[in-house]
């Protein structure tokens, strides 16, 4: 429809010329002694237009061909870029779908053809070369991104720090994760990593609280790293008493209840001597959750209240009447207690619901005490075969050290 209106116009346009030309009978004189050139009105506005045409022309034609080199050029650059454009693609896509040598010949080609992108190219080319355990090529892609990278970039510094990470060089990852002006997500879970592997839980705690106020990690996940590193803080704080007692003051109420830190606890100040601290840390924890392993330790708190823990833990027992490691502990306390008759019926009940070799080997000692050496024997071997058995199980039958 539009073409057809633009021919309209043009030939209602020609007409009008036409006509006003046929009116129109002036002339033009033209003198250059000694010549003499009259020309029409008409005539001479044809030739001026006309050029005008072939001037224009002429000056685009050599506009042309002045500019023709550098639209060559130009040309060949778009050409180059283009081409690094798609293979940086085509890496991309190689190394998400782990055909790692692929992808980094196309990244060290596209480094060659373009500049725009060549620092992300040397950064995939680095990281294809990383999986393939090829660490010298890595370095040489590393040290050309230093080159048109700069060093404070995100992408730069997570890439060399997840590099040291996988080669367990976790203080220098520190070293490249603090080059950073501000605190990116993917940085502070590298720098998480890393403090779990140098063992700084304190440092683990502040990071876990950042990366899941960020969405990193949901409740559950950040409970159980909170939960580890606070296992492992009580560990290493166990030196003394003091320091000990002042870690667990720090513990959040509700890490204290779960039953894992209660236990970090409670071995730390039995393996001081502080039994009175080790119970009481025991029996908060029990009163919020019960825990087979737990109630384990509260038999290794010996103090002059061992009535008074008996009768607690026969307490317990009403509400978990059929737990073995229950009975087991009443049956170690009421035999530390000289109660001979109920500490045998404890071990045997522990012994009926789950065989252990803790359980065979604390009859065994009762029936020494008492002198049935036959008994005693017997549970000896029986809590001999378990524990073989329950090793063998934790290594898979592989002997841990030459004999």
């Amino acid at each position: 429809m539009r073409a057809l209106v633009w021919v309209i116009g043009l030939s209602a346009l020609a007409a009008g010329l036409v006509i006003a030309a046929r009116y129109n009978t002036g002339y033009a004189l033209l003198v250059s002694p000694p010549y003499r050139i009259e020309l029409s009105l008409n005539l001479l506005a044809a030739l001026a237009l006309c050029a005008f045409f072939l001037g224009y022309v002429a000056v685009r034609l050599i506009s042309g061909t002045i500019r023709l080199p550098a639209r060559v050029q130009a040309y060949r650059v778009s050409r180059r870029r283009q081409k690094a454009d798609a293979l940086l693609a085509e890496a991309l896509q190689e190394f998400f779908a782990g055909r790692y040598a692929r992808a980094e010949k196309a990244a060290a080609e596209s480094m060659k053809l373009g500049e725009a992108h060549a620092g992300v190219g040397a950064l995939l080319a680095a990281r294809s070369a990383h999986e393939l355990r090829a660490h010298a090529r890595r370095d040489q892609y590393l040290a050309q991104a230093a080159e048109r990278i700069a060093e404070t970039d995100v992408a730069r510094v997570t890439t060399e720090a997840d590099c040291l990470l996988v080669e367990h060089r976790y203080q220098d990852a520190l070293e490249v994760l603090r080059r950073l002006p501000r605190r990116h997500t993917a940085a502070l879970r590298l720098e998480l990593r890393a403090q779990q592997a140098l063992r700084n839980w304190s440092e683990v705690l502040h990071l876990i609280d950042e990366l899941e106020k960020r969405g990193v990690f949901d409740p559950e996940q950040a409970l159980q790293i909170r939960v580890r590193a606070q296992v492992e803080n009580l560990k290493r704080k166990a030196m003394d008493a003091h320091t000990l007692g002042e870690a667990w003051q720090k513990v959040p109420a509700r890490l204290k209840k779960d039953t894992r830190v209660a236990a970090a606890a409670a071995q730390g100040f039995i393996a001081l001597a502080e039994h009175a601290r080790a119970q009481e840390v025991i029996e908060q924890s029990l009163a919020e959750s019960w825990d087979s392993a737990l109630i384990v330790l509260y038999a290794e708190c010996p103090n002059a209240e061992a009535l008074r823990r008996i009768e607690r833990a026969e307490r317990w027992l009403e509400r978990e009447p059929r737990d073995p490691a229950l009975l087991l502990t009443l049956g170690k306390l009421c035999t530390r207690q000289g109660l001979w008759g109920k500490a045998q019926s404890y071990l045997e009940a522990s012994i009926a619901i789950e065989p252990s070799w803790s359980a065979h080997y604390a009859l065994a000692q009762l029936h020494e005490k008492l002198g049935n050496l036959e008994s005693a024997h017997r549970h000896s071997s029986a809590s001999l075969e378990l524990a073989i058995a329950q090793l063998r199980q934790v290594t898979g039958g592989r002997r841990r050290t030459p004999l």
